[in-house]
């Protein structure tokens, strides 16, 4: 997903360790990292690698064109729970300009608290009672920190992108995004506060590459 990605720079991905309301620290639920984006394509591949993971911090790799294209809606509305005191997942891809649900399917009242976290501008601050949802479009590229005031100890992250084409790499650091249309693409990697960029030609077949 494309607009202001390469000023995030040197962002952390912070709070990723969510924990419950009780004293005790509740293990995090693991990123949810969505299927390999579809586009009209001619069946180009990437198949690359970067330093594994460490830690509980996600290495997160998002591809854009460098050519102007237009891509198709998302099919599924990307979603955040809130159970047993816990937002789920503790990280969220979702699609600029394009809806997210927000869930209390806890049996209490929480509410969400949402900033950006490269300006601290804050995007929401509703109560969600039980049962009930809230719809809420992302209009900017970035990381962004959802909390409830309510229980301070929740906590979650969403990455919104303009480019369909975003995912995590896997515990050996490796990732891979099918059915690309040819041209140059621009690949960037997020580890912690860590940024890495590589440009990329895609070709008909599987294209190689190494990020360090």
């Amino acid at each position: 997903m494309t607009v202001s990605i390469r000023a995030l720079g040197a962002l952390a991905v912070c709070s990723l360790f969510v924990t419950g309301c009780s004293k005790e620290a509740a293990a995090p639920p693991p990123p949810a990292a969505p299927p390999p984006a579809r586009a009209s394509s001619s069946g180009g591949r990437i198949v690359g690698t970067v330093p594994p993971p460490t830690g509980q911090v996600p290495v997160i790799i998002v591809l854009e064109p460098k050519t102007l294209r237009e891509f198709p809606p998302q099919t599924d509305k990307p979603a955040m729970d809130q159970v047993g005191a816990t937002f789920g997942p503790a990280l969220l891809f979702v699609r600029t300009g394009q809806p997210t649900e927000f869930r209390n399917s806890d049996d209490t009242l929480h509410n969400v608290h949402v900033t950006h976290q490269e300006t601290r501008e804050p995007q929401f601050n509703v109560a969600i009672p039980t049962g009930e949802t809230w719809d809420f479009t992302f209009k900017r590229d970035g990381f962004y920190h959802v909390g409830c005031d309510i229980h301070p100890a929740m906590s979650a992250e969403i990455f919104a992108s303009s480019s369909p084409y975003v995912t995590t790499a896997d515990s050996e650091g490796s990732f891979t995004f099918d059915d690309l249309a040819a041209g140059p693409y621009l690949v960037t990697v997020y580890a912690g506060i860590k940024r890495s960029q590589k440009d990329v030609d895609v070709t008909a077949g599987e294209t190689q590459v190494r990020i360090e």
